[in-house]
């Protein structure tokens, strides 16, 4: 028989902010003690939440990044959501082999349509025919999320990433998950808090600054555990990554462009990234970024070219590779990685005139890398504005996101980092040695399964 465990994924926590503003984490942590988590290489969103979830590295589960190159479409895809891209089996699914009464309900965490979860609910908007998207989220069963925005209100898709980030959507998922326990009660359950992750990527870890975004993840969480608490459940808090200040963006994209390795196609005096004809590209991803060679005679070219920037701490080759757990046919031919103060943009204009429509969007899926810079906004007078024209019936585009990669004060995803910054794991355990990431897997089949 398996025990009742919810996992609680506090994006971007680390021991660093664990203290003053937030009193409910720190008595948790004196109560049950605190494992520092060592980060794998990327340490990014999906490769960390797939490596707790399978307990194998990403040359084995193929989530090389939150994004990389389809070399058989000759795209770029970031953020895509299917559970088939993790090709190693879940912990859910090992424990139903074990106990096929065992139900799980996964609340958020990525790769989180289409897998063999009980239950499930992630992030999903409505593109309509007139170019408009409207926030809404996707449901297993379909029927979850008609009750779940009939009761909580839409889910607030422009507060879960974007300038409007805010505690709203944090506070709706944590909503949603109490609603799917008391309606399904079960076994495992996943829960994502992403928070801290939009404050600390604009702020940098300044607690001035971010204080009250502390405290206002502090009273979620601690609503949530004394909720399952009362329900007999275990409690295991944990992140992905913590995030350190950066004040260094490197353009590689622009710098292979200069070499004249870099395709780009102009359509309606803007500027596209032409990876399939490029002998060379970056899709870069916080402090990690794949190359994506074409034409394997530039590769020692390329190699060098990217040892030589000023920020770049590695340049990983396919045996180099191995090391660092992420040799799969989707990594790039090189793997780079930035030095702590360092994080790597997408951007492979040479002119702001030219860049391309969606780069002054929030726009997940056109752009070929990551993005932090969508977080802050040109001018809300002319957001503003763009909203009457939605009021008032015209066709509008949400262009207000600045071009400016300066902006952005946090980052995470290099392994030079301090251990404070180190991702952590919080539960009934002993505290000692840090844990590897793989080793988390360990740690929540101990809490689903030992008396």
């Amino acid at each position: 028989m398996m025990h009742k465990t919810v996992v609680i994924d506090i994006v971007g926590l680390s021991q660093s902010l664990i203290g003053t503003h937030t009193p409910f984490l720190q008595q948790y942590v004196n109560e049950k003690g605190l494992q520092t988590v060592r980060p794998v290489l990327p340490a990014v969103t999906t490769t960390m939440q797939s490596v707790y979830l399978t307990g194998k590295p990403a040359s084995e589960h193929g989530v090389v990044g939150n994004g990389w190159y389809d070399r058989s479409d000759c795209e770029v895809k970031f953020w895509k959501q299917s559970n088939k891209l993790v090709t190693a089996e879940k912990i859910w699914e090992r424990a139903k082999r074990e106990d096929p009464s065992l139900t799980c309900a996964n609340l958020f965490w990525w790769y989180n349509m289409y897998s063999s979860a009980d239950y499930s609910v992630t992030p999903r908007p409505n593109y309509l025919a007139d170019g408009r998207k409207l926030p809404d989220c996707y449901s297993h069963p379909a029927g979850l999320r008609d009750e779940l925005q009939a009761r909580l209100g839409q889910f607030p898709l422009f507060q879960f990433w974007g300038p409007g980030a805010s505690i709203r959507s944090t506070q709706w998922i944590a909503d949603a998950a109490r609603i799917t326990e008391e309606k399904f009660n079960p076994t495992l359950t996943l829960i994502y808090l992403p928070h801290l992750d939009y404050c600390l990527q604009k702020y940098g870890p300044d607690e001035a600054k971010i204080a009250a975004d502390l405290r206002d993840t502090d009273r979620v969480v601690q609503e949530l555990v004394a909720f399952y608490r009362a329900r007999g459940a275990r409690v295991v808090l944990l992140s992905e990554y913590g995030i350190g200040a950066v004040d260094r963006p490197l353009h590689l994209n622009r710098l292979l462009r200069e070499q004249g390795l870099l395709a780009i196609r102009e359509e309606r005096g803007l500027e596209l990234l032409d990876a399939g004809a490029s002998k060379a590209f970056v899709v870069a991803d916080h402090q990690v970024a794949h190359v994506y060679i074409n034409d394997a005679s530039v590769t020692q070219q390329v190699k060098e070219l990217m040892a030589g920037v000023e920020g770049v701490a590695r340049v990983l080759d396919r045996a180099a590779q191995k090391e660092f757990g992420i040799d799969h046919e989707r990594a790039g031919d090189l793997v780079l990685m930035a030095d702590a103060r360092s994080w790597f943009t997408y951007y492979f204009w040479l002119d702001d005139a030219k860049a391309p429509d969606y780069a002054r969007c929030v726009d997940i899926h056109k752009k070929p890398g990551y993005d932090p810079v969508e977080l802050f906004m040109t001018s809300k007078a002319r957001a503003a504005y763009k909203l009457l024209r939605k009021k008032a019936g015209f066709r509008y585009v949400m262009d207000v996101i600045p071009l400016d990669a300066t902006l952005v004060k946090g980052s995470h995803g290099s392994l030079d980092t301090p251990r404070d910054l180190y991702p952590v794991l919080i539960a009934d355990l002993e505290t000692g040695a840090d844990l590897s990431a793989t080793e988390v897997y360990d740690v929540l089949w101990r809490h689903l399964t030992e008396a």
